[in-house]
């Protein structure tokens, strides 16, 4: 009598082994009564076969030195504190050595493990709307003028009469070049500020971010990482439409194939918010913890007069007035705010799997933006005429030793960086 169960072969007492061996080459075990397909029973012909190497477990551990992604916040930081350094001057040097060295940086520390993410496309297309915007400003320039006075006149347009209310505005007219020159170099500091916004989204995830926030401040974090988010995907399903729309023949450039590709992007964005909401409210999301009274009401005080605090204090550091009072001030409202929003987190009950943390290379990271940021605070209140060239009369802007240092030392990013497991 055989037994044909599983592994094809007959087996001599099913009774005995009580167990059908279903795959005996992939399992690794014999089947104590052997059959012709199987391992045999005796010692001997079990030495005479080949040892299988062992499969590697997928639950071992990582090897020590592996290195672990640096936390969204410092990257945030450090982006937020060059763009603060580019609005402390309008030397084109000094903003393109920013350009420079933001894009150095994205290039180096970006994620190649997670290329196909959106958000690590984003840096391109905000330099895309830096260049944007830069033409748009000396577009007006030049057909709405400039308060800048100017002897250099480049070329005179024709322009158009205007009513007596509309005195101080003109429409055409000579175009000059310091009315140029001084739009040029306001628009790179706008420029630089967007460009250092699109490097922090190249950097950082917007999921990680979310999940690093307190949770007083959770749903506004969901509000911004959404608002984040939109124009990298926004962009990620254009390049999609464009693609298919290619394929099938059809045109994607124009006003025809905007029309029909935006309306696409549309709807997918509409599908993915309706999607988000039901994921959210399937989590349990908005739920509140019952917290005392007195502790609510502690919590909005602190948070309120901190915010305050932060304001008056801000205000007293940009005024020559409020020197006295403005960073103490300033200190106290952080510290208020930070109790408040610690006080908040009461009222989110939520857990966090595998939190990130701050490690030396991310504290060595949003400190190397921040000392870039504050020694150009320096140095616009020690030297502005270097970091803001004059235009009436045109001179050559010059670049300023030690403030380019300072914004050299934005590139600690790119040498502390470690490339990460795929």
């Amino acid at each position: 009598m055989t037994d044909r169960r599983g592994c094809g072969q007959p087996c001599r007492s099913p009774r005995s082994c009580g167990q059908s061996c279903r795959n005996p080459r992939s399992c690794g075990q014999s089947c104590r009564w052997g059959g012709t397909g199987g391992r045999s029973g005796t010692p001997q012909a079990r030495a005479s076969e080949p040892t299988r190497p062992q499969q590697p477990s997928s639950t071992l551990p990582l090897r020590a030195g592996t290195p672990t992604p640096l936390h969204p916040a410092a990257w945030w930081l450090w982006s937020l504190s060059l763009g603060t350094a580019a609005t402390r001057t309008t030397n084109p040097l000094l903003l393109t050595l920013l350009l420079t060295t933001s894009a150095y940086v994205v290039a180096t520390c970006r994620p190649r493990a997670q290329t196909a993410a959106p958000w690590t496309r984003s840096y391109s297309a905000f330099l895309k709307l830096a260049l944007a915007v830069i033409a748009i400003r000396l577009l007006f320039t030049v057909t709405l003028g400039s308060p800048i006075p100017g002897t250099h006149t480049l070329l005179t347009l024709p322009e158009v009469p205007l009513p007596t209310w509309a005195q101080g505005i003109r429409v055409g007219g000579p175009v000059t070049a310091e009315a140029l020159l001084f739009s040029l170099y306001d628009a790179l500091r706008l420029a630089t500020l967007l460009v250092c916004v699109g490097a922090a989204n190249a950097l950082a995830s917007p999921s990680r971010l979310l999940k690093s926030l307190p949770g007083a401040l959770y749903e506004t974090g969901v509000a911004v990482v959404v608002a984040l988010t939109f124009a990298p995907n926004l962009i990620a399903d254009v390049h999609r439409l464009r693609a298919a729309r290619r394929l099938r023949g059809r045109p994607d450039r124009g006003i025809r194939g905007l029309l029909q590709v935006g309306l696409p992007v549309l709807e997918g964005a509409l599908e993915r918010s309706v999607a988000l909401a039901a994921a959210m409210d399937t989590r349990g999301y908005g739920r509140t913890a019952d917290v005392p009274a007195p502790v609510r009401r502690t919590t909005t005080a602190l948070t309120l007069g901190g915010l305050l605090g932060v304001c008056a204090g801000t205000y007293g550091l940009l005024t020559a007035a409020g020197a006295d009072y403005g960073l103490p001030l300033l200190l106290a409202g952080l510290t208020a705010a930070l109790a408040g929003l610690r006080l908040g987190g009461r009222r989110s009950p939520r857990t966090r799997y595998r939190p990130d943390r701050w490690t030396p290379r991310a504290c060595l990271t949003a400190a190397s933006g921040i000392a870039t940021a504050t020694l150009l605070t320096l140095a616009a209140t020690t030297d502005p005429t270097a970091l803001h060239p004059g235009v009436v009369p045109l001179t050559a802007p010059t670049l300023p030793l030690w403030p380019a240092a300072a914004v050299l030392l934005g590139l600690l990013p790119a040498f502390l960086h470690k490339e990460q497991p795929s």
